[in-house]
């Protein structure tokens, strides 16, 4: 970035935005240290690696990741990066380890981040201190629930007052399965576009777009089940929120209200199974109990009206319908979105096959979800270099959102509540003082050189 100093407050107004934050590669390199490097971010899960020596490369922001479970059970986070000359020591996208091993010059290091040993040794004298010398462990961990964050900051607010309160929609996203936890070992879908990374992000938690990018697959639907799928409509019950520190959520419980009254049964929608409609009645009834015994009939009651969750995580993961999202930037106009279709422990076999089957319907590599996604963020990338006219708008639903009596803000669906969240957020986090950037970076780079 230079001496440039941009001012985001000219650039992220109440109801609009500026088309550089789309475009601008400062702005890029800066979201990358203010967002991906100070703050917390999703890395995975730790039901992914669920056996001792199970490990996953992961991203923080530009760092490439190891996620590991050592062979002492504890998960960490270890820069993938070999502490002589740089390399990377682990190619393999997932894998059981014992140890990794630099190709370059063959150090090698164990499951725990320790340095094992180094070749021809006798070469470094009294100078090579092995015990200061293991894999660098990203600075700061957290885990709710089996969700893995990472900082490569070591200092800042904790993961508890970051999170806030998505954790309540995490719980009930969890919380389908019987025994309370989630299972994160159904592979995952990979796809890029050429557009930015917060074009992915508004757009997950948008209720105005779908009856439009994907009139195909509702209206298929329908073909099938007879069905209107009308919660994206613009007299829908369905609500927007904003919850505060950038995550937003799609909120389906007061439809899901609606259609229960009018129905007579509870609307275990296809959020627990990964599009629209409705769960199969067999096993409906074993599947209600177990989360009765569980949870108590009240929580069980919420927890299935809800019927999963579809929010986003501020900044880069989501959860809706079985998935959990993930979203990398890459550069100014490319990103990464990796889907984890995830099942419920405890539940049926049935019931896990239906989650998926139904994930692949939409989501999966030829479904009718991302394609459509990813050539719209393209077609926006595009629009936005057009800068005559550099304003976007994100007034839809301004004059009639309100403040629920938690504090979170709330309009109606199709309102574009969650993007004005978003931005609000991160219009927060972009103005932080240069200075303070720089000794976050100075810090990073001396506990680098500690061997934290």
């Amino acid at each position: 970035m230079g001496d440039r100093k941009i001012d985001y407050d000219a650039l992220v107004k109440s109801d609009r935005v500026h088309s550089s934050v789309y475009t601008d590669p400062a702005i890029f390199e800066d979201e990358l240290d203010k967002i991906f490097h100070r703050g917390w971010v999703y890395v995975g899960h730790a039901n992914e690696i669920p056996n001792r020596g199970d490990f996953r490369l992961k991203r923080i922001g530009k760092y490439p990741v190891i996620m590991v479970r050592g062979d002492d059970g504890d998960v960490r986070l270890l820069l993938n990066r070999c502490r002589h000359r740089g390399a990377t020591v682990c190619q393999t996208e997932a894998g059981n380890a014992p140890v990794f091993r630099c190709a370059y010059h063959g150090w090698t290091y164990r499951n725990n981040g320790a340095l094992a040993g180094v070749t021809y040794p006798d070469g470094y004298g009294d100078s090579l201190h092995k015990e200061d010398l293991g894999l660098t462990r990203v600075p700061r961990m957290g885990n709710y629930r089996g969700f893995i964050f990472g900082s490569v900051s070591p200092a800042g607010i904790t993961l508890e007052d970051h999170l806030g309160k998505v954790t309540e929609q995490i719980d009930l996203f969890v919380d389908l399965s019987p025994e309370g936890e989630i299972e994160v070992r159904s592979g995952s879908s990979k796809s890029h576009y050429f557009g930015n990374w917060k074009l992915q992000i508004e757009n997950t938690i948008d209720g105005y777009h779908p009856n439009f990018s994907h009139e195909t697959f509702f209206e298929i639907m329908r073909q099938r089940t007879g069905a209107k799928v009308d919660v994206f409509y613009g007299n829908s019950l369905g609500e927007t929120r904003d919850m505060g520190g950038g995550h937003v959520m799609l909120d389906y419980r007061r439809y899901n209200r609606q259609f229960a009254s009018q129905t007579h049964s509870t609307p275990l929608r296809m959020r627990v199974q990964g599009a629209t409609g409705t769960m199969p009645s067999t096993g409906v009834l074993d599947y209600r109990r177990a989360i009765e015994e569980r949870n108590g009939p009240e929580r069980a009651a919420e927890i299935l009206n809800a019927g999963g969750t579809h929010t986003l995580v501020f900044p880069n993961m989501a959860l809706l319908g079985v998935q959990i999202r993930v979203v990398y930037p890459i550069a100014p106009d490319k990103t990464e979105v990796v889907l984890y279709p995830t099942t419920l422990k405890g539940g049926s076999a049935k019931l896990n096959a239906t989650r998926l089957r139904a994930h692949e319907d939409f989501y999966g590599p030829a479904g009718f979800g991302q394609p459509d996604d990813g050539e719209l963020f393209a077609r926006v990338q595009q629009g936005v270099q057009a800068d005559l006219d550099p304003w976007l708008l994100f007034t839809r639903g301004l004059h009639r959102e309100h403040r629920d009596a938690d504090g979170t803000l709330v309009g109606q669906m199709t309102d574009e509540v969650p993007q004005r969240g978003i931005w609000s957020h991160w219009k927060k986090v972009m103005s932080q003082d240069a200075a303070d950037s720089a000794n976050a970076r100075e810090d990073r780079v001396a506990r680098a050189a500690r061997g934290r």
